[in-house]
């Protein structure tokens, strides 16, 4: 949630936020006059509550015909206290229902665009040349199979489209890669977690994933609780309604989890594979520290990305999101964005945002320091989604006879396997 002041001292800001999102302009006003009808509710009832007190104070030193029309007074004042009270919470709710529509305000710099505006700030390593080679790259589907370790059709028959088996050889290299990312994790300071996969709503809601990203959402009915999509949801709703030494900050977590999405808006969009999936499991970063300290630590999160993805030798882009493709919570993203040599192009594989205070304003996560209480914010980056980086490792390391090299520094947790190879079936 955006801070409310904000409202009173700088609407201009909120107007050109939305319009970089793309959102609507119009909502401002909304918020301002939500904002106005909250405040003269609060007066109202305010200045009820004192007349209460003070007509109390003078029934008490009230006798006989003086005092039973005091009384009589007191009763009716109780009855407009309780239809203030009524009204004061009735524009709580307005004021959060419009507070609760606004996106995070987009940090200065960032781009106007949608999805389809890829603002490259910088390209590592140079993709192979597969033509140079003598042979054509397959695809990752292509290479599982011959390898014996993706099995789609038996996902599909056991739980439906966008579903999959990893066995034997590519199995253990997802293993080798959790094992990798969490030994990254403690090297780069984080410290390692595992994190409950289902959410209560609140956790969802305060994380911004009840929005516009509501529809890719699942949810347990009978249970009111939500699968989370990424262990961000989790690691923010950690320290929810909690109060932070602000000198023990910054915090960093690193969660493992299995991650579920609908992918409600991508029908017909990569179907082949395990690019786009309703299950993967992924390492995620995470870190509370200071608002004045966010964009440092957007830098640092988007450093341990790069060195992961270089460690592994994939050739990869960096992009700069354009603000109408930030999601709600984000007030600026880089996304890396892989070579997968079967398409010819980049495909995003890793994610860090910058979420300044929307979330722990949400949560209610504050600091306290030496000027008192007050929000601190939060920020969050993909160190490995395994299902990706399965598909750009299989895919940049694959040989002519269908066999894959094992990037070296995931050697050693493979028990010194160097090469995946083909298996009769």
């Amino acid at each position: 949630m955006i801070d409310p002041k904000l409202l009173r001292t700088d609407p201009d800001l909120l107007r050109r936020s939305q319009a970089k999102r793309g959102e609507s302009v119009e909502l401002v006003d909304q918020a301002i006059a939500a904002d106005e009808e909250r405040r003269a509710a609060i007066g109202a009832f305010e200045a009820l509550r004192a007349q209460q007190k003070e007509q109390g104070k003078l029934v008490a030193k009230a006798k006989g015909d003086e005092k039973a029309a005091l009384l009589a007074a007191t009763k009716q004042l109780a009855v407009d206290v309780k239809a203030a009270q009524a009204r004061v919470d009735e524009g709580e709710a307005a004021f959060d229902l419009v507070m609760k529509q606004f996106g995070n305000i987009v940090i200065e710099g960032v781009q106007a665009g949608g999805e389809d505006d890829l603002y490259v700030v910088e390209t590592v390593g140079t993709p192979r040349d597969f033509e140079a080679e003598g042979f054509a790259p397959r695809d990752h589907q292509e290479i599982g199979e011959l390898l014996d370790g993706i099995d789609i059709p038996r996902g599909t028959k056991v739980s439906g489209s966008r579903f999959y088996f990893l066995k034997g050889q590519v199995a253990r290299l997802e293993f080798a890669l959790i094992q990798y990312a969490l030994d990254k994790a403690t090297q780069f300071g984080f410290t390692p977690m595992i994190v409950p996969a289902l959410v209560k709503p609140s956790a969802m809601e305060g994380t911004g994933f009840l929005g516009q990203a509501a529809q890719d959402v699942y949810h347990l009915d009978l249970d009111d609780l939500y699968l989370v999509g990424t262990a961000e949801v989790a690691l923010a709703a950690y320290h929810s309604d909690e109060i932070l030494d602000a000198d023990a900050l910054p915090l960093r977590y690193a969660g493992f989890s299995p991650c579920y999405r609908r992918e409600a808006g991508s029908y017909g969009k990569d179907t082949r594979g395990i690019f786009r999936v309703h299950w993967f499991d992924k390492f995620e970063m995470f870190v509370y520290c200071r608002p004045e300290d966010a964009e440092a630590e957007h830098a640092k999160l988007l450093g341990y990305e790069k060195d992961f993805i270089s460690s592994l030798g994939i050739p990869f882009e960096v992009l700069d999101v354009a603000a109408g493709d930030l999601g709600l919570s984000a007030a600026r993203k880089y996304d890396c964005y892989g070579w997968v040599p079967s398409q010819g192009r980049y495909r995003e594989i890793t994610s860090t945002s910058n979420c300044s205070e929307f979330q722990a304003r949400r949560l209610n996560i504050r600091m306290r320091d030496a000027d008192g209480v007050q929000p601190l914010a939060t920020l969050n980056g993909t160190l490995c989604a395994m299902a990706r980086m399965i598909i750009v490792i299989l895919e940049n390391n694959q040989q002519a006879d269908g066999s894959v090299v094992v990037p070296e520094v995931l050697r050693a947790y493979m028990g010194g396997t160097e090469l995946l190879t083909p298996v009769a079936v």
